[in-house]
């Protein structure tokens, strides 16, 4: 895009200095006649040359502001703001070449991965190897994206599959493709150290699968949710998922392309993104099975431990309520004993209020019955 903007920047200049140069020699009857000429047809005019010029230069300018400013996001930690721009460039209108497109699309998957969107990054992985089989940087962000979600036999494939293009590489001396075509990540001396590690990285790959870690595939991190997620969190990032990536989708992005390569072939560019999309399809449907049984097994867990707490708070009543009736007797029994000793008390008072009363009569008798003898004695004067 950078080169076809310089060629159309080069191309506008001359065709300029051209028509300076020709307008010197025209007379004003020349101009005239050209603008009755433009002004009289009915139809509207085709526009020329010059113009559609600018118009695809200030298209490719706007694309590649665009891509400068998604790649200055993702550099700066906004994934979220980086994937807004290179989705912008990826869903323009008008067409995108097939290799720029790519590169957008690789943009886009390392946003996608720091965002946690996994699957979407697995996505656009898809539809840039669909485009280009050879695309050494798509092969190795899609082999890191199939490790980060432990799909250990995936990622080995998509391994060995760059090892063949690094043997290519080597053996025919040039990068894959044709020579105009940009490897912005990959440099010719870098292969052979590339190479090296890469085998190190098969060789241990092979000896983790061998190991039986090839089967433990981590489906949350995959389908994008969190460990002991609810029923309602799963299913709806399972719709959202299988909403935006199902195969019958993945070809339609095909479409807003253009392909100068004579040789490429559209069928095959759109067999191959949609068997790479019916891949990933059943590994989210597989991941929405696993994560589902975990969900259900857990909410029966929850369920059990219900009942067992009712249970138990139950039992503990039933014994307070035993409780409470062992403690009746020995109370109404405390209360009576109470009672005795309070009416044996109220007894022994009025026996002894009875006799004190009773001497107090006879006490009383014998002073109204008898005479008191009394002694009179005389005063003298």
């Amino acid at each position: 895009m950078e080169d076809a903007l310089v060629l159309l920047q080069i191309g506008r200049r001359l065709a300029s200095a051209a028509f300076r140069r020709e307008s010197v020699c025209w007379s004003d009857d020349s101009f005239a006649s050209f603008a009755g000429e433009a002004d009289g047809g009915t139809a509207a005019p085709l526009p020329s040359v010059s113009e559609t010029a600018s118009q695809l230069l200030s298209h490719i300018k706007l694309v590649l502001r665009r891509r400068a400013a998604a790649m200055a996001a993702l550099d700066a930690g906004l994934p979220a703001e980086a994937v807004r721009h290179f989705s912008k460039v990826l869903d323009s209108r008008r067409g995108l070449p097939g290799s720029f497109a790519a590169s957008c699309l690789i943009g886009r998957a390392a946003a996608y991965r720091a965002t946690g969107r996994l699957a979407d990054a697995i996505a656009d992985c898809n539809r840039a190897l669909a485009l280009y089989p050879s695309c050494i940087a798509a092969l190795r962000s899609r082999a890191d994206l199939f490790e980060a979600v432990r799909a250990l036999a995936d990622c080995l494939h998509d391994l060995e599959h760059l090892k063949l293009l690094y043997d290519a590489i080597l053996r025919d001396r040039k990068l894959p493709g044709p020579p105009w075509r940009p490897h912005r990540d990959v440099r010719y001396r870098d292969i052979p150290a590339n190479l090296r590690a890469l085998t190190t990285r098969i060789q241990q790959l092979r000896g983790r699968i061998a190991g039986g870690e090839g089967n433990d595939v981590d489906y949350y991190a995959l389908i994008g949710v969190r460990r002991g997620c609810s029923r309602k969190e799963l299913e709806r990032a399972h719709l959202l998922l299988t909403l935006k990536h199902k195969p019958e989708k993945a070809v339609g992005f095909v479409d807003r392309l253009e392909f100068l390569d004579d040789h490429r072939d559209l069928d095959a560019i759109r067999d191959q993104a949609r068997m790479s999309a019916s891949i990933l399809y059943r590994m989210l449907q597989k991941g929405y099975a696993n994560i589902m049984v975990a969900v259900m097994d857990e909410e029966a867990a929850v369920k059990q431990r219900a009942k067992e707490a009712a249970a138990a708070a139950a039992a503990a009543a039933i014994q307070v309520a035993a409780a409470k009736t062992a403690d009746k007797p020995k109370a109404d029994r405390n209360a009576g004993g109470k009672e005795c000793c309070k009416g044996s008390e109220k007894a022994a008072a009025a026996v002894f209020q009875g006799v004190f009363c009773r001497d107090l009569a006879v006490v009383g008798s014998m002073l109204s019955h008898r005479a008191i003898p009394v002694k009179y004695e005389a005063l003298s004067c």
